[in-house]
């Protein structure tokens, strides 16, 4: 039977004689009116619950998140201009250096060539003044040796004339070596 009575009361189709429930209760067709006004119920307090507490904190959190994002996106691309310029700025260090460097390096060779040039002037001129010094030593030796050559040629001439056997007047042997001497 559907329906039992149980002293006064009547029973349900889902509830047994001890009050017990037969089968499952939420297939239960006298309890879904019951059952859907408590799903109804709950899910507004979960909807209230949820916008009222629940998502304004979670909004928080996710605004708070991209706040930090864009503030970290922000210092990162300040630090990335900031390394840009530090990198430009070294850049430009290096090749002013190198320019100052390539500029006290032809100072030096110019320098270096210049002692150079001057010490090799003197130099020339030393061994100009010794060389004219030396053409005029040799110009008095060969003046000498050639004064020596004529009295050598005399003593010999006189020697070998001598020793031929014939006598020789000085007059004409200094006239015959010096005509030999001219040539």
């Amino acid at each position: 039977m559907a329906t039992e009575t149980h002293g006064a009361e009547a029973l349900s189709a889902c509830v047994d004689s001890h009050g017990s429930a037969v089968g499952m209760p939420q297939l239960c067709g006298d309890w879904i009116g019951n059952q859907v006004f408590w799903l109804i119920i709950t899910l507004v307090v979960i909807f209230l619950i949820l916008s009222k507490i629940a998502l304004p904190r979670i909004a928080s959190v996710l605004a708070e998140r991209q706040g930090t994002i864009t503030n970290d996106i922000a210092a990162a691309e300040e630090l990335k201009r900031k390394s840009e310029e530090a990198e430009a700025a070294y850049q430009q260090a290096l090749t002013d250096a190198r320019t100052e460097a390539q500029a006290i390096a032809q100072k030096t060779r110019d320098d270096i060539k210049a002692d150079l040039d001057a010490a090799m002037a003197k130099a020339d001129a030393d061994i100009s003044a010794k060389a004219a010094e030396s053409e005029a030593a040799i110009a008095e030796i060969r003046n000498s040796a050639m004064e020596n050559v004529e009295i050598v040629a005399k003593d010999t001439a006189a020697a070998i004339v001598a020793a031929l056997g014939g006598k020789a007047d000085d007059a004409k042997i200094a006239a015959a070596v010096s005509n030999r001497m001219k040539g």
